[in-house]
């Protein structure tokens, strides 16, 4: 496989642990951005926005995105945020699938309510209301997605599966 199979969605969607059961299941290489991100800078991503900033952030996203975009066949799990950047969406679609990982708003409550985890929604006074606000202005690039599958009462294996059967259909792979 020689495109990449990149996995974008709101946070709590699944994408870092569907991820790495993907590229287990294909035997390709895994890219978690954020994670990328972090070893680079040496922070992690909440330290990020609080030292530096969301632009800061945003800039060092731009950068970890050009340089994982040469890879060949690696599943790379974006940051839920990424891809609101045009550049970053190019550059993901040109090289690779786009596999959106959506979920209803219980399951994302559930799924983020560790606070100090997640800058964007740490700071929401309404946590439910934020989640639903920022779905809503994100609806429309996640939409642009070749592929969505819900993950809201799935396991990483099933999502894995769903995916695979649709990398199936398009000619893709072959296992």
């Amino acid at each position: 496989m020689t495109k990449n199979i990149v996995l974008i969605g709101f946070m709590g969607t699944g994408k870092s642990s569907c991820g790495k059961a993907l590229a287990t299941r294909l035997g390709s290489a895994f890219i978690d951005l954020d994670k990328y991100i972090e070893t680079k800078e040496k922070m992690s991503i909440p330290e990020i926005f609080a030292a530096k900033g969301e632009t800061y952030f945003r800039e060092k996203e731009r950068e970890a995105v050009r340089e994982v975009v040469g890879r060949k066949g690696a599943v790379i799990a974006t940051g839920g945020g990424t891809i609101k950047d045009e550049e970053n969406f190019a550059a993901l679609k040109n090289r690779g699938v786009i596999v959106c990982l959506t979920a209803d708003v219980d399951t994302i409550l559930a799924r983020t309510s560790r606070r100090g985890e997640r800058p964007v929604l740490d700071g929401q006074a309404d946590r439910r209301k934020g989640i639903e606000e920022l779905l809503a202005s994100r609806q429309a690039m996640y939409a642009r997605a070749d592929y969505s599958v819900d993950t809201s009462s799935l396991s990483p294996m099933q999502v894995t599966e769903e995916i695979m059967g649709f990398l199936r259909v398009g000619g893709m792979v072959r296992a």
